[in-house]
């Protein structure tokens, strides 16, 4: 493992901690999400405030040494860590502020979206951001941002005003439209790729109480499901996000279920008519629609992904959602070695695919369906086995796959895709990459190369 030397002067002035593999707390702050990533950084920076950050990539930069950013630690692919290097830690910057009266919302790197939203709904606000409370608002946003409000707010990028970013060369600057906005269009939708992001801050909409839930089908009947989702979802109001799962029951049964998930942040007499279809159809083995705080709404999926568990996802857009793509997706739900696992499709649509692919990096702005192809288990002994069944169930569906993929949902084995997540955008993140990190300091990423 590399030894990473701390001046002293580094380790008097450091506001957070500086722990080496022999440090109390090493372990636990080395740890991501995915449990299927188990790596040794040489030492990890706990920031407190920007100076930390500033110093910590100073630090890097000047050693030489491999840096990797952690904020929530979510991401599937497990680029928060890095093996024998430098792990800069965001998790301690926690610091939100809500301004009711200009609805902006400024929240550190650490911060996740259960912390989040529960700041925001205080006074009546949130901002599109997650399906998984316990996700960090950092990676999550810098990715582009799928959540329960894009129909009418657009994505989580979409609703970032202003980012404070530390350079690669340990500048400090503000991004946004009147301040560097060319760093800020990088930003949206780049990942780390441009720096590291100390405070977001964010547009907030008059969201408090909301409709919605899970709807829960036998998976015989997902053939009829499907062709109701695709009718359903061909004039939805912009209120209205729905996903659709096959999943196993959340009982422990094991029994396989076909879902329907919605979240309907308008008016509440206008939501039941609006999701009557939904209640309506089958009719449903399980209708776990109502009324709840938008938080909860958020919360609906946390059992599904506890921290630890082993995970290896794929994902793209579909060309199409067609008859002969479900009957694939359920043939190879039939054969899947884990419980845990599953396939999620999002559904784009309203204000998320009104904003022109040049807009921001986030280039995906089509109405349609994104797959994400889940694969998770916790012993593992039956790695081998469930990463067989995803990159299978993969190649299966690709006949009905476009060449587009979302950055968030990358694995660390698919670099090969990353010209696929920016489309149009690709080239000129490249130029970006150029100006802003052209020795390639933020590396541990779904990289754009300044090489081309």
């Amino acid at each position: 493992m590399t030894i990473i030397a701390v001046p002293d002067e580094l380790t008097a002035s450091f506001s957070g901690e500086l722990l080496d593999p022999d440090s109390p707390g090493y372990e636990e702050a080395r740890r991501v999400h995915n449990g299927l990533i188990d790596k040794r950084p040489g030492l990890v920076a706990r920031c407190s405030n920007t100076a930390d950050v500033r110093d910590a990539v100073n630090l890097g930069r000047e050693g030489g040494v491999e840096i990797s950013v952690r904020g929530g630690g979510h991401n599937v692919a497990g680029l928060a860590t890095t093996a024998g290097g430098l792990m800069i830690d965001l998790a301690p910057m926690r610091g939100i502020h809500v301004d009711p009266a200009t609805r902006r919302v400024r929240a550190q790197p650490g911060v996740t979206w259960n912390e989040y939203n529960r700041a925001a709904n205080v006074y009546g606000l949130a901002t599109t951001g997650g399906v998984i409370s316990t996700t960090g608002i950092a990676g999550l946003t810098l990715g582009g941002g799928v959540g329960w409000l894009m129909g009418k707010y657009g994505m989580a990028i979409d609703n970032l005003e202003s980012a404070e970013v530390v350079l690669a060369d340990g500048r400090v600057v503000t991004a946004s439209d009147a301040e560097d906005a060319d760093l800020f269009w990088a930003i949206r939708g780049g990942g780390g790729n441009f720096g590291v992001v100390t405070s977001f801050e964010y547009r907030a909409h008059p969201v408090n109480e909301i409709l919605g839930g899970i709807a829960a089908h036998p998976l015989a009947a997902a053939g009829e499901f499907f062709d109701f989702y695709r009718q359903f979802t061909k004039s939805l109001a912009d209120e209205v996000t729905t996903f659709a799962g096959l999943v196993h029951a959340p009982d422990g049964s094991g029994t396989k279920i076909v879902a329907n998930l919605v979240c309907h942040c308008g008016d509440l007499t206008q939501a039941e008519s609006d999701l009557k279809p939904v209640r309506e159809f089958g009719p449903p083995l399980l209708d776990l629609i109502g009324p709840m705080p938008y938080p909860v709404i958020n919360t609906l999926l946390d059992g599904a992904f506890p921290k630890g568990a082993l995970n290896y996802w794929k994902s793209a857009f579909f060309t199409e959602l067609s008859d002969a793509a479900v009957r694939t997706m359920v043939d190879a739900f039939e054969a899947t070695p884990s419980q845990m696992s599953g396939m999620v499709i999002e559904h784009f649509h309203g204000e998320v695919s009104r904003i022109d692919p040049t807009a921001t990096a986030f280039p995906h702005r089509q109405p349609g369906y994104n797959l994400a192809l889940t694969g998770e288990w916790l012993d593992p002994s039956e790695t081998e086995a469930n990463v067989r069944w995803v990159r299978e169930t993969f190649a299966a569906l690709e006949p009905y796959m476009a060449p587009q993929v979302y950055v968030n949902y990358l694995g660390d084995d698919e670099s090969a895709r990353t010209r696929d997540a920016y489309g149009p955008n690709y080239e000129r993140l490249v130029n970006l990459k150029r100006r802003y990190d052209p020795a390639n300091l933020f590396r541990l990423n779904q990289n754009i190369d300044p090489t081309g």
